[in-house]
């Protein structure tokens, strides 16, 4: 019975939506010719990150709207976010420990704790909601670890942490003329961080953006094979296993940063659209989850996950086809990698345990 209660209350059509997504990602990092590193290790992740979803999908979370764990969880990540500083750099970053058998990185752990944190913090002061102040404390919580991400440096999830915090106080109900104030500071942040916080790797990467062809062979490769990769897929796509960027290695690391790219060589632009319209069903869920919300929480933790998702789909995808710089951000549910799995996989069954005592008789769309 227990288990049919909690089946009852995952929404199968958004878990529809994932599956062909994570279909998808291992069919495009499989090699179909060798044992591949990537795909089996993928198989493990998946199988940990769907144990952990149906745990979390049975749990009452109601729990998180008056205790302290919140707090805790935050404190133990910022914890291990300074821990870091004393790892070991990998591809330039000190994101991640290196554990046997696996490594670990904090930082996606650190979102999911953010927006439980910031849900707590705005659905406890929705009625002085307006008072800029509540700006001021909210995105302190969001620059710590924003500050610390950065550092490592990891630009690409520190953008992530930010418009995690931006997404959530929108909607919150602060007032708008308040988004000045948060853009004076943006501006401000991005000066400082462009003069004293970027190594000039970075900048090299934000000025290939403007112009990859300024260093084909070097800084600017992997934006033009990426951009390769994805024009030369056309309507249908070279089928699978037979994208020559990816399966001849031109286009660096596709299984996990340019595995947009890798996709739409094999499937095409047919592909792309169907990828999309994917992400579309599971946003529109989220939407008509976080309405249905049983309180303020429930319904800023729904939206605050989608704005996650949604960061990480825009930035992957704009890296990917050019529009924004390249950046170490995973496609959700298709790219390879543990830690983000368990995190998109660990959020999405805390929303299927709120779906369990949601308000019942609105209207689906």
């Amino acid at each position: 019975m227990k288990k049919e209660r909690v089946l009852r209350h995952i929404d199968w059509v958004l878990i529809g939506a994932i599956v062909p997504l994570v279909f998808a990602g291992l069919v495009t990092m499989n090699t179909f010719s060798v044992e591949n590193y990537f795909f089996a290790r993928q198989i493990v992740w998946l199988f940990a990150a769907m144990i952990i979803f149906f745990i979390a999908a049975h749990i009452d979370w109601r729990f998180l709207r008056h205790s302290h764990v919140a707090v805790i969880g935050y404190v133990v990540f910022i914890t291990l976010l300074i821990l870091l500083f004393l790892s070991i750099a990998i591809n330039g970053a000190q994101s991640w420990f290196v554990l046997p058998g696996f490594s670990f990185q904090p930082s996606d752990f650190m979102k999911i704790i953010l927006i439980v944190l910031l849900a707590k913090y705005f659905s406890r002061r929705h009625v002085q909601i307006a008072q800029v102040r509540h700006i001021i404390v909210s995105g302190l919580y969001a620059f710590v670890p924003f500050f610390l991400i950065a550092l490592q440096p990891d630009l690409g999830t520190a953008a992530i942490i930010f418009f995690i915090w931006l997404g959530m106080v929108m909607f919150s109900g602060i007032p708008l003329r308040y988004l000045a104030v948060i853009v004076a500071i943006v501006a401000l942040t991005v000066s400082f961080l462009w003069h004293y916080g970027l190594d000039p790797y970075q900048k090299d990467r934000i000025l290939i953006f403007l112009d990859p062809w300024r260093d084909a062979q070097g800084a600017g490769y992997n934006a033009l094979q990426s951009q390769i990769a994805v024009g030369s897929g056309q309507l249908i796509g070279k089928g699978v296993g037979f994208g020559t960027q990816s399966r001849l290695e031109f286009l660096p690391e596709y299984e996990t940063d340019f595995i947009f790219a890798a996709f739409a060589e094999e499937w095409g632009f047919v592909g792309i659209l169907i990828v999309l319209f994917l992400f579309g069903i599971i946003f529109l869920r989220l939407a008509q989850i976080a309405v249905r919300g049983s309180s303020n929480f429930e319904s800023l933790f729904v939206l605050g996950y989608g704005v996650f998702l949604l960061s990480h789909v825009a930035i992957n995808v704009g890296m990917n086809v050019g529009l924004l710089p390249i950046t170490g951000i995973t496609l959700p549910f298709m790219s390879y990698g543990g830690s983000h799995l368990l995190a998109e996989f660990g959020g999405l069954g805390m929303i299927m345990g709120m779906r369990r005592y949601e308000k019942r008789g609105l209207p689906s769309f």
